[in-house]
This record gives C-alpha cells, structure tokens and sequence, in this order.
C-alpha cells in the first residue's frame, strides 16, 4: 500500500539568504537578490546583471581541502543538504542508513570547474589539468558529497531535466518514498551558471535581460519583460514515509501529494505555445485532488516573453474560470533563476506558505500584460490562508514537472 509522504526539514542557500529562514524573509519583504556581476569581469558581456549568493563559505561546511576540490554547485547542494538533515534531527546510523537515499539533481553541474580547467588545458597543457577535474564537473557530484559528508548509503542519484531539474528531483524522491524504495530521501536541486560561459552562452540563445538596472531585471508577466535573469544556489528537502516520520517524533511541515510531468516533444529551448503539455504536467500532479482544493500557484515565471505567455494558458487550461481566483507569484522576480536548483526552492517556498499562512510576491509588475491577465501577487506579499499549492517547473527541451503540496493533517 503505498505511503504518504511528509516534508520535515529544508536547507537553502540563495541570492536572499545562506539559510531557509534569510531567504523567506527577504522574500515575502519584496527583496530582489539581483545585482552587478561581480564573479567575473562582465565588462565586454551583454549582461551585466545575475543573483549571486553572497558571502558563502564552503568551509563551514566542508574542511578546507575538500571544498578546494569541490565545485560551487556541489558546495551550495551539501551545505543546504546538511541544513535540511539537521532541520529535519534526522540522525543517520547503523540502523537507517541504507534506508535514506539522496537524489540532488543540476541543469549544468560543475560547468565553472570545467571551463577553468579548459583554460589550464589551453594555456598550460593536459598534464597541468586536475586530476579532481571529472568529479568536479559530474552532475552526481553534489549529491555524492553529501552522501560522504553524511554516511547515507541508500540510493545515491542525480538527474538532469534542465530547469525542471529540482522538481523531478522532489518528484522521483516521492515515488520513492510513496511506494517503499525508501524511507527517506534527501532531494533537491543546485546550480552555479554564472560563470563566463554560461552568461555568454544563455545571452547568445536570447533568453536573458539586458536591463541594467538590477532590481529591475527580472520582471515576470510584466508587460516590459525581456528574459530571465541568471541565479545560483541550491534548495534540498527531507522527504519521508508518514510512518517514519511519526515513529522518530519528527516535526512535519508539509505533505508532497502529487508529481505530474510531461513533455512539449517541440523545441530545445521555446516552450510549447499552446501550453497544452504544461496543463497535463498540472493536471497529473493533482489526479488524487479536486482542482478547487488549489490555494496558490508558485509559477515557473522565467520573466521572458513566450515562457510566461504560455504557462498563463496552462493554468487557464486547467482551472478555467477558476484561474482568476488562485494567487500566483513568481520568485524568480527576486531570486532570479536558480536553473536546476529552481523547482526545489519553489517547492520550498511553497512549504512555507502553507505554514506560515504569506504568499510572496511578484516584484515589478508594474505594466500589465493584456495576455498574462490572472492574479500574480504584484508587488506586495498577501496573507492567505493557503492548504493546498502547487510548483510549476518548466525547462529547456521541453520539460514539464509539477509539484503539489498539502497542509499536513492526520487525515
């Protein structure tokens, strides 16, 4: 029989925040974590503009040796993976530790340690190249730190749908959980693009803002939008059977109760028009729930013309006229967009509405959009009681994943 499955504990390091709780604060305050580049020269780029995290130390999370070899991507998933475990006083011993898996999933891995050891290999030859190179740059990096940082020996997985990364990550470590693979999963998303060529090679596919004021950037279903804005971090859930959670006395913060995804089968990089994909990811997610027991909707809301044109039509699809009453927001407007690590602090954020009863807002939507016309939460946060949210997470290629998150009750 298959299980339900509960949230007890987040980490997150981000653009707002080095920790679950800077981040939401920052975010129901309407903050934008964007700014000038500052990790690179950005002189001779386009853009100028991304979300950096900000006075990150690795070495509060792993001893100095280790983060020297380790990617950027790979540091943001294991401190936020050991803040999860410690919120969720998840121990891990002789007696569970083959019973907990971890799936941290990237939409570029460790792109940055690559591009700097092409450089050694150009400039100063192969045998100069390091020899930690393959495990810095491997998508799986992240999630094996953590399993060595931890001593979990359950499954160990990594998987890579783009920027639906973090939320099929959320999604596959619920099926796990629901029917028996595990009892817990450590799940979750990171990234670390905003490097020289990742900005080069997202503003040569036209998808970013060339705004150069900021704060003003990313500007989701805003009528002036003219594409995403890069950002970097990384979210990870504890994921676990009811019965295990309620057999350690855990405090449980949510229920995942649904996981649709899908395909748009159409263009590497263009989202499906129509959304008519994007409506059966939502409507897969909610097969076990009534339509109207949908609160608020964390939009995938990338801030470019055709992403957020497109997804108002998968709502609209699925909800009908229903679509008007359901808050949506997208963080992306203060966060940017945190690539794979983006559908995990979504479902993230929305875990934390339910509990705390505060929708964030979409900052600077400020000219409305005569065909992005439902309730976004412009500007300002709402206080809404709010059972029952989705996350939407859409992605290069075509990818469509949803997630949907319940108030825990005993029922």
């Amino acid at each position: 029989m298959p299980d339900r499955v509960v949230v007890t504990g987040c980490g997150a390091i981000t653009p707002l925040g080095l920790n679950v709780e800077d981040t939401w604060r920052n975010l129901i305050a309407g903050t934008s974590g964007i700014g000038y580049i500052s990790l690179f020269d950005a002189t001779d780029y386009k853009v100028k503009v991304a979300a950096e995290v900000k006075n990150f130390n690795p070495v509060d999370y792993l001893d100095a040796t280790t983060a020297r070899y380790t990617d950027r991507f790979s540091q943001f998933a294991t401190a936020a993976g050991l803040q999860a475990i410690e919120a969720a006083n998840l121990r891990i011993d002789d007696d569970n530790r083959y019973d907990i898996g971890i799936l941290i999933s990237s939409g570029v891995g460790g792109l940055g340690s690559l591009s700097r050891q092409l450089e050694i290999l150009n400039t100063r030859g192969p045998s100069r190249v390091s020899p930690y190179l393959i495990p810095m740059m491997i998508a799986d990096g992240a999630s094996s730190q953590l399993s060595i940082r931890t001593g979990i020996r359950g499954q160990n997985l990594s998987l890579i749908s783009a920027c639906a990364s973090g939320a099929d990550a959320l999604g596959m470590a619920y099926r796990m959980v629901k029917y028996g693979e595990a009892r817990a999963m450590i799940a979750g998303g990171a990234d670390a693009a905003i490097i020289p060529i990742g900005i080069a090679g997202f503003s040569q596919a036209g998808a970013l803002s060339k705004n150069t004021n900021p704060e003003k950037a990313s500007r989701p279903f805003d009528a002036e939008r003219n594409g995403f804005v890069v950002g970097e971090g990384a979210a990870v859930l504890v994921l676990e059977s009811l019965d295990y959670a309620r057999s350690r006395g855990a405090d449980i913060l949510a229920e995942i109760v649904g996981y649709g995804a899908t395909s748009d089968a159409f263009h590497v990089t263009q989202p499906l028009e129509s959304g008519e994909a994007a409506a059966k990811a939502i409507e897969f997610a909610l097969a076990d729930l009534n339509h109207d027991e949908v609160d608020y909707i964390n939009a995938h809301g990338t801030s470019t013309q055709l992403n957020d044109a497109s997804e108002t039509k998968a709502i609209k699809k699925v909800f009908g006229s229903k679509a008007y009453e359901i808050p949506i927001s997208s963080i992306k407007s203060m966060l940017g967009h945190l690539m794979g690590a983006a559908g995990a602090i979504e479902a993230l954020v929305c875990c934390k509405v339910i509990s705390e009863g505060i929708i964030p807002p979409t900052i600077n939507l400020e000219h409305p959009d005569p065909d992005c016309d439902l309730d976004y939460v412009p500007n300002k946060a709402r206080t809404k009681n709010v059972r029952t949210a989705i996350s939407n997470s859409f992605g290069f290629g075509g990818h469509n994943s949803v997630i949907a998150i319940r108030k825990y009750s005993e029922n």
